[in-house]
């Protein structure tokens, strides 16, 4: 039987790293495509392609089987959980694959793109640029069909030419940078305050008017310190948490 193939990853030595292998396995099965094979490979082939040891994939592997995303079996082996709920906590600890995992999972309908003005809350994120590309999407739990979250992102626009708007239909923003178009990704600085639903909000998300949502700011930059792209993510109140785990050493 043929195994499902995980994205690679490039480990961070200051980061747990069964926690980076768990997120970065969680966003490759949340991002899979439904002709993907359900089965993975086995726990050596795993630590193999990640690069670290049995153990610290076993471990990993346990925190996904406790999200529901994978179940075990004896002698047969580890297979993705097709019907996995996917409304989960939002959850980072650091690194840029955790941000992936997070944005990935969720029946994803691009409701618009093109390009406009930079807006005035931005415009220090794109001291050079008179127009961004930009792109709004509603994300839907996959089961359910009921929307979670919509995002709008505003990117430079020599790296929208880069990709096909159809990729937001599969993959986080976050993603396609990295790995479509290639962008060096420094660092990611996220903001998340609580506030009421707008009307339009309300009306996506299917949610009364004034009910409570995470309004969420990613600024994305690449090594040099240049924004390539800011996102705002609203999600519903009542679907989400955020979790932020900081490592003291």
């Amino acid at each position: 039987m043929t195994s499902f193939a995980p994205d690679s990853l490039v480990l961070n030595r200051k980061l747990p790293l069964w926690y980076q292998v768990s997120q970065s396995l969680r966003a490759s099965i949340l991002g899979r495509s439904s002709r993907d094979p359900l089965r993975l490979p086995t726990e050596e082939q795993l630590a193999g392609h990640y690069g670290v040891s049995v153990l610290t994939m076993r471990q990993a592997l346990k925190e996904l089987e406790e999200e529901g995303l994978i179940t075990r079996h004896r002698r047969r082996g580890t297979f993705i959980e097709p019907h996995a709920r996917r409304g989960a906590p939002v959850r980072l600890l650091g690194s840029v694959d955790a941000i992936v995992a997070q944005q990935s999972g969720m029946a994803t309908e691009l409701l618009d793109h093109g390009s406009g003005p930079v807006p005035a809350e931005f415009a220090e994120y794109f001291p050079d640029l008179a127009e961004t590309a930009t792109y709004h999407r509603l994300r839907s739990d996959e089961k359910t069909g009921e929307p979670t979250n919509h995002a709008r992102n505003w990117v430079r626009p020599e790296l929208a030419a880069r990709f096909d708007p159809e990729d937001l239909a599969r993959w986080p923003m976050t993603k396609v940078l990295r790995d479509v178009v290639k962008a060096g990704i420094g660092r990611i600085t996220d903001t998340v305050e609580a506030r009421l639903a707008d009307p339009e909000t309300a009306r996506l998300l299917r949610i009364p008017l004034l009910s409570p949502i995470l309004h969420y700011t990613g600024v994305t930059y690449d090594t040099d310190g240049r924004v390539l792209d800011v996102a705002v993510i609203h999600y519903r109140g009542d679907r989400f948490s955020f979790t932020v785990t900081l490592d003291a050493t």
